[in-house]
């Protein structure tokens, strides 16, 4: 008959657990890199668009100050003239 150590199958057993436990923790890793990795390029995307709004919306702005300063600098007994549905009415209808 052959027997075994059980000091050396329960040292065995611990080697195999403490390699499975490094393996799942180094995944884990790996996966919480790629993670990080995606959120930050995320990040900069929305950061791009944010930036490419906020210059939007200034020039927006400038055009509306613009356009409110010449409505004010007319004179205002002539106004602007109302919007007539049937006079401007487009070409197609």
């Amino acid at each position: 008959m052959n027997e075994t150590n059980p000091e050396s199958k329960n040292v065995s057993n611990i080697q195999t657990h403490h390699l499975s436990t490094q393996a799942n923790v180094e995944s884990q890793l790996v996966e919480l890199q790629m993670n990080m990795s995606h959120l930050e390029l995320t990040v900069e995307r929305l950061d791009e668009v944010i930036t490419r709004q906020d210059k939007h919306i200034q020039t927006l702005q400038r055009q509306l100050q613009f356009i409110y300063k010449q409505v004010e600098s007319q004179d205002s007994d002539s106004g602007i003239a109302p919007f007539d549905v049937i006079a401007d009415r487009p070409p197609h209808y």
